[in-house]
């Protein structure tokens, strides 16, 4: 097993532990491979749900310029919402399950 494919099973992991959800393992994978190199690096693989900033980076970047969303589509709520779910108590957030979480709340799998 590759580093990516270990990297999607703990972020599998996680959906099931962490936030009670049964994950669509192929659409992990596209979302995790979206994130690119990222995944490897111990600072970019993590989302702070405290740091404004990381979370304008998520609304802009992901949101708005990856799933096409526009600016008054409720980002704000629906990243908030995510991060309850992911525990927002809990320092180790992966930026692929927030993003997988992310296209699953504003039904965006399509775009994978």
């Amino acid at each position: 097993m590759n580093k990516r494919d270990e990297l999607i099973e703990k972020y599998a992991n996680d959906l099931r532990k962490k936030c009670s959800v049964i994950p669509d393992v192929a659409l992990l994978r596209k979302v995790t491979i979206g994130c690119g190199p990222s995944i490897y690096n111990n600072d970019s693989s993590t989302v702070s749900g405290t740091d404004e900033s990381e979370l304008n980076t998520v609304r802009n970047n992901f949101l708005i310029k990856k799933l096409g969303l526009s600016s008054n589509d409720k980002l704000n709520e629906g990243i908030d919402k995510v991060l309850e779910q992911y525990g927002r108590s809990n320092s180790h957030k992966y930026r692929a399950v927030v993003y997988y979480l992310l296209t699953k709340h504003f039904g965006k799998e399509s775009v994978y």
